[in-house]
């Protein structure tokens, strides 16, 4: 079952950004996938992405190969393979990780341990997203809110 956030509301319809559950699912197995990839698949390929699942190791698997054939198919490039962490710091339920500690401080707010616990792995994916640097943090404080932390 496919869930999208409601901070990624003004691209969902369409697909024309990555979501966060295909990001996941992209760190899951292992795959980059850059958008302008991302922009020469069909919508019912982004659809795809979407809803196959990407749970089980056979689930991983089928998605990785899956995504390998589809940048080559529609792009003509080969795709690049990622290292995939054994223990993440998504699926960490007692530590926050040190970038979503220095977000919630330059947002002047607080994130207690116990806070974190109660989210999905997939919001504490988000969360670790929103709060790198490299990436535009304008949705980190929405997440906040959308999650019940704010």
């Amino acid at each position: 079952m496919s869930q999208f956030f409601q901070f990624e509301a003004d691209f969902v319809e369409s697909l024309r950004c990555i979501p966060m559950q295909v990001r996941f699912k992209l760190d899951t197995c292992g795959v980059k996938l850059k958008l302008h990839q991302w922009n020469q698949f069909t919508q019912a390929d982004r659809e795809a992405l979407v809803e196959m699942p990407c749970q089980s190791a056979a689930e991983i698997q089928q998605y990785h190969d899956f995504l390998h054939r589809m940048i080559q198919e529609r792009t003509g490039e080969t795709a690049t393979d990622l290292p995939v962490e054994q223990h993440p710091d998504w699926e960490i339920e007692n530590a926050i990780p040190d970038s979503v500690v220095a977000k919630v401080t330059t947002e002047n707010t607080t994130l207690e341990t116990v806070q974190w616990a109660t989210l999905s792995p997939l919001q504490r994916f988000a969360l670790i997203k929103l709060s790198r640097s490299n990436h535009e943090n304008s949705n980190f404080m929405p997440a906040m809110r959308e999650f019940g932390l704010i």
